[in-house]
């Protein structure tokens, strides 16, 4: 199992907008986001300096329901994330 690449809060913001997602309301650093056909998928992310948390990023994923291969593969045929700056780190 490939390891979650190391992005900032904002990274993840922007590669969740293009996803389909938008900001439903913000409260301090802390933004709302909602997918804009299935209301099902919500996220929080909070915007603090530094790179996400893996555990973090994983639950992001998990209440985005977007899968790990979707997040390294940005062009994934299943659903497209036009982000070039997630790419996995190499240990």
């Amino acid at each position: 199992m490939r390891r979650l690449p190391q992005i900032t809060a904002r990274e993840m913001l922007s590669a969740l907008q293009r996803a389909g997602f938008f900001i439903i309301r913000s409260k301090g650093s802390h933004h709302f986001l909602q997918h804009r056909e299935d209301s099902t998928r919500r996220t929080v992310i909070a915007v603090h300096a530094g790179d996400l948390p893996q555990g973090t990023l994983r639950d992001i994923l998990k209440q985005a329901k977007i899968s790990r291969e979707q997040l390294l593969n940005p062009h994934s045929p299943d659903e497209p994330l036009t982000c070039t700056a997630l790419t996995p780190i190499q240990i």
